[in-house]
């Protein structure tokens, strides 16, 4: 009976003795099962107007940067550059003729004084000015008509993943209005979302573990790469009728707020993909502890 009891004891012992530990690294090490995977997404905007004559990317490909994604129809843009080009040889004509006269007029002055007025050669330079100045406006057109033209033919800004392709040949599309999203391949980090108390001795480069819920048997080791400096206030925002909106709150309670933390994972292994919105769990390890521990760290890690 005796022994019975001692040993009950102990396993009551040793499990009290887990938990404690077990909140302690809790406490030590912040941890959050609110975590993020997060992308910069570049919204693949067309710089003219016109329909789609050829599409040579599916939804959800893997595309490298400067890649061919669309074309739009160019022969609107190839006529405006003909006609550009057309402006700027009439604009270099009437800029020879403008010097042939001032020419003349200066060559009679010269041979003649007094035959033409000062009024007359002023008017003939000031033509000669104005015609190199729609030569200048002339050539300015040329370009924006072949940056126009370039324009209909889209390319991928970064290497990245094309996600909700939903264009077909014929379809219209807008200048300045995104038509697909364009997600960065090399731009993936974990946004983590700590209680306030959590993060109070939290540094910037604190190593960190980040477990993702679609690999939960392949833990990445990442680091702290910046902690977010402000929220979103709900209280006060306008409602209905243009009155504040207001929180109901307890007086004795006062919820931590949660602040975004990213983490930049140092290395990720080549059959494991990324996704944006997918879900994380992230452990901190705060360098002070590491300090104070430096034997018990190396072997938690």
């Amino acid at each position: 009976m005796t022994k019975r009891m001692f040993t009950t004891g102990l396993i009551v012992a040793l499990a009290m003795v887990a938990v404690a530990w077990k909140y302690q690294q809790y406490l030590t090490n912040p941890w959050t099962r609110d975590g993020q995977v997060r992308a910069q997404v570049v919204q693949v905007t067309p710089r003219v107007t016109g329909p789609l004559v050829a599409i040579h990317v599916s939804d959800n490909s893997e595309v490298k940067a400067g890649q061919l994604l669309f074309e739009l129809d160019p022969r609107t843009y190839q006529a405006a550059l003909e006609k550009a080009n057309a402006s700027l040889v009439q604009a270099r004509t009437l800029l020879q003729r403008a010097k042939d006269e001032s020419h003349r007029g200066h060559t009679l002055a010269r041979r003649q004084p007094g035959a033409i007025s000062q009024i007359i050669l002023t008017q003939q330079a000031n033509a000669v000015e104005s015609a190199k100045a729609g030569v200048m406006v002339a050539k300015a057109a040329v370009e924006e008509a072949k940056l126009n033209l370039s324009f209909t033919h889209i390319t991928a800004p970064v290497d990245g993943f094309i996600t909700n392709l939903n264009l077909r040949i014929g379809s219209q599309v807008v200048a300045n209005q995104p038509m697909v999203a364009l997600v960065d391949k090399n731009s993936f980090w974990i946004e983590g979302f700590f209680k306030e108390t959590d993060i109070s001795d939290v540094q910037v480069g604190d190593t960190a573990m980040v477990t993702l819920m679609s690999y939960t048997e392949q833990p990445l080791s990442a680091h702290v790469e910046s902690i977010g400096y402000g929220i979103a206030h709900k209280d006060g925002s306008t409602g209905v009728s243009l009155l504040p909106n207001v929180n109901p709150t307890f007086q004795w309670i006062r919820l931590a707020q949660r602040i975004p933390v990213r983490i930049r994972l140092n290395h990720l292994p080549n059959d494991l993909q990324l996704r944006v919105g997918s879900s994380a769990s992230i452990v901190i390890h705060k360098k002070a502890e590491h300090e104070m521990f430096p034997i018990f760290a190396s072997q938690m890690q």
